[in-house]
């Protein structure tokens, strides 16, 4: 609805937050589309609570901005002195951590500034600090888990596995680090290492080895991916049969067409398309009809299950395998 639209309803808010607090409380825009209620006097958390849910109450009436209708969802974020914080600087934090908790939790909802909420930040800001570092630099590292050929119980190639080193010597997991990298928008970048680096690392193998790579959806969604893969491959003169590019439904979920048209021209350069996790998906079937994967990986929640839950499992999986051979 343009500026216009935005400033009616940051005004539509402002005048209905100024209609129900007391006398004596402020409210203020602190800027974007985030406002603070300062409240004295204030008897317990029960009372902060109750009027917390009463300024959602308010607010999420619908606005109409030129007869179009405006929903609004609020997420509320609280902290009470002392407790939380005995200056402005330290509630205002309090409370601004509540508030992202509030948001990481899935929005439209009320959260009450905890401890542990201050140690989580640190956290996440030493990660992100420690992945833009890597990002600039190169810094994380490849470890490789072989691919055996069962029938002939010979090694055929290998997946590459990226970590990130830790400032105590330890290796992070990807899936301590890559939600986070997602979100900051790095993931293609580290994709794009991981791919040149696993296609210069398998160069030095034997010539009948593969190297598999799994790729991201912001990979696909930046354009480029035919690109790097083209690039990794003549950078490191690699022969593209030797390289397995392994995708998860995900990629596919938005943008079918455009994906698997993606998909059908990195093919043609010569590579191999993997379905990794197969057998959680929303679709799976019908995506092994609609491109022609050379190969699905199933997924490891059922190799996890498999001694626990006995032959269920078992019967699964054999049934996987016969349908990925026909």
């Amino acid at each position: 609805l343009g500026n216009d639209g935005g400033d009616f309803l940051l005004r539509a808010i402002g005048e209905r937050l100024r209609a129900i607090v007391r006398v004596e409380d402020m409210v203020a825009r602190l800027g974007g589309d985030e406002f603070v209620v300062i409240q004295t006097n204030v008897a317990d958390k029960a009372q902060a609570e109750a009027f917390a849910h009463r300024i959602i109450d308010v607010l999420s009436t619908v606005s109409f901005f030129r007869e179009q209708e405006i929903r609004s969802t609020f997420t509320i974020g609280v902290a009470l002195a002392p407790g939380d914080g005995n200056t402005a600087e330290r509630l205002l934090k309090s409370a601004d951590l509540a508030l992202y908790a509030g948001k990481a939790a899935g929005r439209n909802c009320i959260r009450f500034f905890e401890p542990e909420m201050d140690a989580m930040l640190q956290r996440r800001i030493a990660l992100e600090k420690l992945l833009r570092e890597a990002v600039a630099h190169d810094g994380f590292v490849l470890h490789y888990q072989p691919v055996f050929e069962m029938d002939k119980k010979v090694l055929v190639g290998f997946e590459a596995l990226v970590r990130l080193p830790a400032p105590d010597g330890t290796l992070m997991p990807p899936d301590v680090f890559i939600p986070l990298a997602e979100e900051m928008r790095l993931i293609d970048k580290i994709g794009a290492w991981v791919l040149h680096e696993a296609c210069r690392v398998a160069k030095t193998w034997p010539g009948q080895l593969t190297v598999a790579v799994n790729l991201s959806p912001a990979q696909f969604d930046s354009g480029m991916i035919e690109a790097e893969v083209a690039d990794a491959l003549r950078e490191s003169g690699l022969a593209p049969r030797r390289l397995e590019l392994e995708i998860t439904e995900r990629i596919l979920l938005d943008n079918t067409e455009a994906v698997i048209g993606t998909l059908g021209r990195l093919k043609q350069m010569g590579v191999s398309i993997v379905m990794d996790d197969f057998g959680t998906g929303y679709s799976s079937l019908s995506y092994l009809w609609k491109f022609p994967f050379d190969k699905i990986t199933i997924d490891r929640s059922f190799m996890e299950s498999f001694e626990r839950s006995g032959r269920h499992v078992a019967t699964v999986v054999r049934t996987i395998i016969a349908l990925g051979r026909e």
